[in-house]
């Protein structure tokens, strides 16, 4: 493939997933509007340029009371702050399939820089006749630095909840058609 050839990312076959402590154990959940490209050649990042939205009014934890919670000003504010985007700033080789690619988080009006593990999963042809390419990226935010403040103090102490979230992308990827 061309050094910078566009690929989509697929929607249908891509997760945003996400871990926080809740009380006592984890509460996992997921984004279903993931859209974005990279431009670049999946078989070395190390030039390509990633620009990745997820829409955070579709965060999904199984249960829509706390969905709806989470939608509202004390967490994402979604009428405000509608989606959460990351654009690549820089992306290092850390070994024959690993990256980290650094660039600026983007959510609730707040953006910073971080670092993301990235995993190639490799680039192939589909059965449509397209050509495909999968990435997988892991990193561990704090949500107070992008100012996700609401918690609820514990009558037996600590907070309702944690303030590490831990999240996972798993991205596939179509190469435009030149």
């Amino acid at each position: 493939m061309a050094s910078q050839t566009t690929w989509d990312i697929d929607e249908a076959h891509s997760t945003a997933e996400f871990s926080i402590r809740h009380m006592f154990t984890s509460v996992k959940g997921h984004f279903e509007g993931i859209s974005g490209t990279i431009v670049g050649d999946p078989a070395d990042l190390t030039s390509a340029d990633v620009h990745l939205s997820i829409d955070v009014a579709t965060v999904n934890t199984r249960n829509a009371d706390r969905d709806k919670h989470l939608r509202t000003g004390d967490f994402f504010d979604v009428e405000k702050y509608p989606a959460m985007t990351f654009v690549s700033r820089e992306i290092k080789k850390t070994g024959p399939d690993t990256y980290e690619a650094t660039g600026d988080l983007s959510m609730h009006g707040v953006t910073k820089t971080v670092t993301v593990e990235v995993t190639s999963g490799g680039q192939g042809k589909d059965p449509w006749g397209g050509t495909r390419a999968g990435f997988s990226g892991t990193i561990t935010l704090n949500r107070k630095d992008f100012g996700l403040m609401w918690n609820v103090a514990l009558e037996a102490g600590g907070l309702m909840v944690g303030d590490q979230v831990k999240v996972s992308v798993e991205l596939e990827t179509v190469a435009r058609a030149s």
